[in-house]
């Protein structure tokens, strides 16, 4: 009899068709880009050009977006620090599945602590790759591309990253993409960088 977590009398089923044949159909390997970083340092952008470079390609990719799973899947979690830590949990479960389906999962979100993205890496060991968008906060206010820095400056937002509540940056990212001599890259050329890990480390081949 297995047991996992609070749930019993559950069994794992398995598939006839399993990781490496949906791998060999899809011509590639399955995995999970995993963009962090400040609100406003231009992850979403990323992502959206990622995933369409990578379509170009013939490349199946799924975008997991910070705001978008807080409309369905996360609807019911806040911002306090145990609702972040479940929100990167069950994003961390999704982002599993997609790569075990053979997808290249692209999950864009804040996440601002480390022991939870952590918990995310340990859940795929040889498939995570870890995306640290390491731009200023001057430069992520000077965006504010939601209007939240401002709103949180005013005091009409409590908690938000960067403000009044921590971001702790990777400490072994895989990729780190920064300004070079006062200028951020653009997507493009950020998206470049991603798809050439990519294609060094194997996974644009079945």
């Amino acid at each position: 009899m297995s047991t996992m977590g609070n749930s019993t009398n559950i069994f794992w089923q398995e598939s006839p068709v399993g990781k490496l044949e949906r791998q060999k159909l899809l011509n590639q390997k399955g995995c999970v880009v995993w963009i962090t970083g400040l609100s406003g340092s231009g992850k979403s952008t990323l992502a959206c050009s990622l995933s369409w470079e990578l379509h170009t390609r013939g490349k199946l990719s799924y975008i997991l977006d910070g705001d978008n799973v807080r409309h369905g899947l996360n609807k019911d979690l806040g911002f306090k620090a145990e609702d972040r830590t479940e929100n990167i949990r069950r994003v961390g479960e999704v982002a599993k599945l997609f790569a075990d389906a053979g997808l290249i999962c692209i999950a864009s979100l804040i996440s601002p602590y480390r022991k939870d993205r952590d918990a995310c890496r340990a859940m795929l060991p040889d498939a995570f790759i870890e995306v640290f968008m390491n731009m200023p906060l001057a430069l992520c206010e000077e965006r504010d591309p939601k209007g939240l820095y401002k709103l949180a400056r005013a005091g009409k937002i409590k908690g938000f990253t960067g403000i009044d509540d921590p971001y702790e940056p990777p400490l072994n990212c895989e990729i780190e993409l920064n300004q070079k001599d006062g200028v951020c890259p653009t997507p493009s050329a950020m998206a470049g960088e991603v798809i050439t890990y990519l294609e060094d480390k194997g996974y644009l081949q079945g």
